[in-house]
């Protein structure tokens, strides 16, 4: 018999099923997902949680008509299965595959693109307007958890919909977590709300069906209504939804399909905007992953009985810097650590024990967490703020305003740098040297291995200054072992091989690659000198103007965009100093946002790979070529 999940092409076969046949539908789906996650990889715990959620909104909404925006969008795997990508879904995240975030230009059923947290709100709601300004009446719903609640952007545009009296919804996944578990005041406002009985779910049913009954159906109503709200300032007082705008409904359970549909056609009659309180599981249906959902919330390939990697986990950067920054902070009682709910991800999960009250886990609010600390270095502290790449675009004001304008002794540290792979576009970590580079008073660092890492962090403790490390995701280069590590001393380059015929001039995890470029042009008889850049800004212009003057042909690697990186600044160099007669050649990742795969494919892709950074370099090096410096 063939199973129900296989019968599932788009959101109208799974409209057509019975409650019974949705519950078995429910558990299909999970066992897929499973399945799919346990062999690739994959967000796993949140989209565990969402299944008869995703089910229901399905149920009851149409889409592509309807519009229903997922933030973040790690949770889109069982939205991706109802709408048509069940078997796609086994090349998820693989270059050429579907995306692990919801694409627009994948399926017309995804009507956003997110990746990012706290964004669903904002677009829900220019949605809705358009909407209505183009005279349209379809529904527009976004699906937010709490831990998204708490960034800053949700509640900017919580606070504008609750004025705007737009029709639309917001659910609201509560399931206690975001990566970490969730922290802060908002999140104990929930847990007050996740305790009381669902006292709104039938509110505007009644009234419409009340007031069609004659002469005494509107007084009813209007007394009902005086009733409930005394009883709801007794039951929860200053009711934070209601009093800015939303009619507030739940919360409810997220694994109860019937209940759900009941709340969302209860949702659509009311006019202004609702939202809708779901109370899920993260990791619902896979105990492992229930007791451990901060594990699986983002994983590898792993084993389905014990929920064990099927990889062994490897020393990474992550926990090299979080084990430096114990022993620092052993030494220094003002050293303090920030995260944005990302305790685990960044390394910091020994501080937090550790130094429970030097340790402040502030919810997905980059934003927040910058100028936090900048108050925090004005009053003596060292604050040490770990933040992936692709989120610190979200904090780019606070470090420019707060952190740089007042040169404040922050050490802002850039986790999962340059190409991170399978998540693709929304988290490649291309951006951040060029856009801090653009701003004053910061240094700018990128270790070629550990021992550099934990070097430049015991420099920049010391420094005084606004003080930025990238580092990569995952660990060292296995081939390449770097015997020696001169002393960190700000803006100093450190030449790694001597040469007369090639400079080679790297940072950060490309310095490998470069040694190992290195060791193949040496036997073509190329004699090459490379140089360890370290600091991205200050640059260490004496050490590449004499070497560049020497060999009159220069290279540039780096593991962001080529624009206004490590090239830029080694051009711009040359040009101030009237250096002439030069080859350049800059390796980097071109304009344009990068594509999911693995690092190694796509590497290979954007012109990264050794063989054809030598191949480019050879033949560079025995022509005269145009593009000449």
């Amino acid at each position: 018999m063939a199973k129900l999940i296989e019968q599932i092409h788009s959101p109208k076969d799974v409209k057509n099923l019975t409650l019974s046949e949705k519950k078995e539908l429910a558990k299909e789906i999970r066992e897929y997902i499973l399945e799919v996650v346990s062999e690739n990889g994959g967000h796993l715990a949140s989209n565990l949680g969402v299944v008869e959620l995703t089910i229901a909104i399905h149920s009851i909404f149409n889409v592509p008509e309807d519009k229903i925006i997922w933030d973040v969008g790690h949770q889109s795997y069982v939205h991706k299965i109802i709408t048509g990508r069940r078997k796609e879904l086994k090349n998820i995240r693989k270059l050429n595959g579907i995306a692990g975030f919801p694409k627009t230009k994948e399926s017309p059923s995804d009507c956003f693109n997110t990746g990012h947290s706290s964004t669903s709100i904002s677009a829900a709601l220019g949605m809705a307007r358009a909407r209505d300004l183009a005279g349209k009446d379809n529904s527009v719903i976004a699906v937010i958890g709490d831990g998204a609640l708490t960034g800053g952007m949700a509640l900017e545009a919580l606070n504008d919909a609750g004025f705007s009296q737009c029709k639309m919804t917001v659910i609201l996944n509560d399931n206690e977590m975001s990566i970490s578990p969730n922290v802060g005041g908002l999140n104990k406002f929930l847990g007050k709300l996740r305790t009381k009985k669902l006292y709104t779910k039938t509110n505007n049913l009644v009234k419409s069906r009340m007031n069609k009954i004659p002469i005494i159906g509107k007084p009813t109503v209007r007394a009902v209504q005086k009733i409930k709200r005394a009883i709801k300032q007794l039951v929860i007082q200053r009711m934070f939804f209601e009093d800015i705008g939303f009619t507030y409904l739940g919360p409810v359970d997220g694994h109860n399909i019937e209940e759900l549909e009941s709340l969302l056609i209860t949702s659509k009659e009311v006019r202004g905007p609702v939202l809708i309180h779901v109370l899920t599981k993260k990791g619902k249906g896979y105990e492992i992953a229930e007791k451990n959902p901060d594990k699986f919330h983002a994983t590898g390939p792993f084993n389905l009985e014990t929920g064990e990697s099927k990889k062994a986990k490897k020393t990474d950067y992550s926990k090299i810097f979080g084990e430096k920054l114990v022993k620092l902070a052993n030494e220094n009682d003002r050293i303090v650590a920030i995260t944005a709910s990302m305790t685990d991800g960044t390394g910091l999960k020994e501080f937090k024990q550790q130094f429970p009250y030097r340790f402040f886990d502030i919810g997905i609010a980059e934003q927040h967490a910058i100028t936090l600390a900048a108050g925090m270095a004005i009053e003596g502290m060292i604050p040490v703020v770990p933040i992936y790449s692709s989120f610190y675009q979200r904090a780019y004001d606070q470090v420019i305003h707060d952190v740089a304008m007042q040169n404040l002794p922050v050490i802002m540290c850039v986790d999962r740098a340059g190409c991170v792979g399978a998540d693709g576009e929304t988290h490649q970590g291309m951006l951040d040297m060029a856009f801090f580079r653009l701003v004053p008073n910061l240094t700018i660092m990128a270790p070629k291995d550990f021992k550099e890492l934990e070097d430049m962090l015991a420099f920049a403790v010391n420094i005084k200054r606004p003080i930025v490390i990238r580092y990569p995701r995952g660990g060292e280069d296995s081939e390449i072992k770097f015997e020696k590590h001169q002393k960190i001393e700000l803006g100093q380059a450190e030449i790694l091989t001597e040469g007369t015929d090639i400079t080679i001039i790297a940072i950060g995890k490309m310095v490998a690659k470069a040694m190992k470029i290195a060791k193949i042009l040496e036997k073509k008889e190329k004699s090459v000198e490379v140089i360890n850049a370290r600091f991205l800004k200050p640059l260490d212009e004496e050490k590449i103007k004499k070497s560049i003057e020497k060999t009159k042909h220069v290279v540039t690697m780096e593991d962001g965009t080529k624009i206004n990186g490590l090239g830029t600044a080694v051009k711009e160099l040359m040009i101030d100093n009237n250096l002439s007669g030069i080859n350049m050649q800059e390796f980097a990742y071109p304009d344009e946002f990068i594509m999911h795969g693995t690092v190694e494919e796509l590497e290979k892709i954007y012109q990264l790979d050794e063989a054809f950074i030598v191949k480019q370099i050879l033949e560079k090096g025995s022509v005269e070529n145009e593009d000449n410096i």
